[in-house]
């Protein structure tokens, strides 16, 4: 007899009726397909072009003390990101709005990060024609996190300058909100491997570019700048501008080199998840001295105040 017929017939897969998933999710309440559900059960196919292909645009909005702050310009950026990428979704600016509230008032989440996002979506064929796929809107709110947590907000975050440099704005329009961000990604492990918490990377003249997630500015001789070129043009970003212009500080964007940067006065970035963050160390050395600046400091509580304003943030409406 021979070795394979002496072997026993391994048993043939049999064909599941539904998906089991093993994994475990945050907290929240996300909207797919007209339907409001748990985070565990907002799913999309694998064969939808914002999973194989990355197109797809998106914008986040944080919720603070049970206000949206600075919605309207979120939404501004994501409708413009839509119609850049020729994409249709059956909501207008008033039915998405009201489709982020309820995600949240149904999480209960009083601090929450509130995604709203648009996939190319999948073709019924699996035809390569972008225009044969149907774009797929959804959104979900889960609790607020942060890019620097309590400490690093506190004493100031630990940046490196990786080689790696941004998709360039001729391939990818930077103020379209996007998932291409595997040269981010990259930035950020040279990050780790030189011990430091976060990283930024370089646009294709080799000046400083921005972070995952994140813009940068610079202090200097009491003037704030920040890139700009090749950059999404961050709504927290857009923000330290207005303060500035209240309280006549002086802020350009401009290009800024790496050694510009590791020379100025002050240094710190921003972002939606966590608003203005100082930053007191580059590639292991400290920003004057390894402090949080005054300038930092002072944005930063303004920022914060802010969110109380209703000309920049809206109630949620509980249940």
């Amino acid at each position: 007899m021979s070795q394979a017929a002496a072997t026993p017939a391994k048993p043939f897969p049999f064909l599941s009726e539904r998906h089991l998933d093993p994994h475990a999710y945050p907290d929240g309440v996300a909207f797919l397909d007209g339907q409001y559900l748990p985070m565990s059960q907002a799913k999309i196919s694998v064969l939808d072009w914002g999973f194989l292909h990355s197109d797809a645009t998106y914008d986040t909005v944080h919720v603070w003390d049970g206000r949206f702050f600075r919605l309207d310009l979120h939404l501004d950026r994501f409708f413009g990101g839509l119609e850049k990428l020729r994409m249709i979704i059956p909501f207008d600016r008033d039915g998405v709005a009201e489709i982020l509230h309820n995600c949240v008032a149904l999480s209960g989440h009083r601090a929450a990060d509130v995604e709203m996002l648009c996939t190319r979506g999948a073709s019924p064929s699996f035809s390569r024609d972008p225009r044969q796929a149907v774009n797929r809107f959804m959104a979900f709110a889960v609790p607020f996190g942060s890019v620097a947590n309590a400490e690093q907000l506190r004493t100031g975050l630990h940046v490196a300058i990786s080689d790696k440099v941004r998709i360039p704005p001729a391939s990818i329009d930077p103020s379209i909100k996007n998932y291409h961000w595997l040269d981010l990604v990259r930035g950020l492990y040279d990050a780790y491997d030189r011990g430091a918490d976060s990283a930024l990377i370089l646009d294709f003249n080799g000046n400083v570019a921005e972070g995952p997630g994140f813009n940068v500015f610079c202090v200097t001789d009491g003037r704030l700048t920040t890139p700009a070129v090749g950059v999404l043009p961050g709504i927290t970003r857009r923000t330290v501008f207005d303060l500035c212009a209240e309280i006549d500080l002086a802020v350009t964007a401009a290009a800024v080199g790496v050694a510009a940067l590791k020379g100025a006065d002050e240094v710190f970035i921003t972002s939606t998840a966590g608003g203005i963050m100082p930053v007191t160390a580059i590639d292991g050395a400290p920003i004057a001295g390894g402090k949080v600046g005054p300038i930092t400091e002072r944005l930063m509580a303004l920022y914060w105040k802010r969110h109380e304003d209703p000309t920049w943030s809206s109630a949620v409406r509980y249940p």
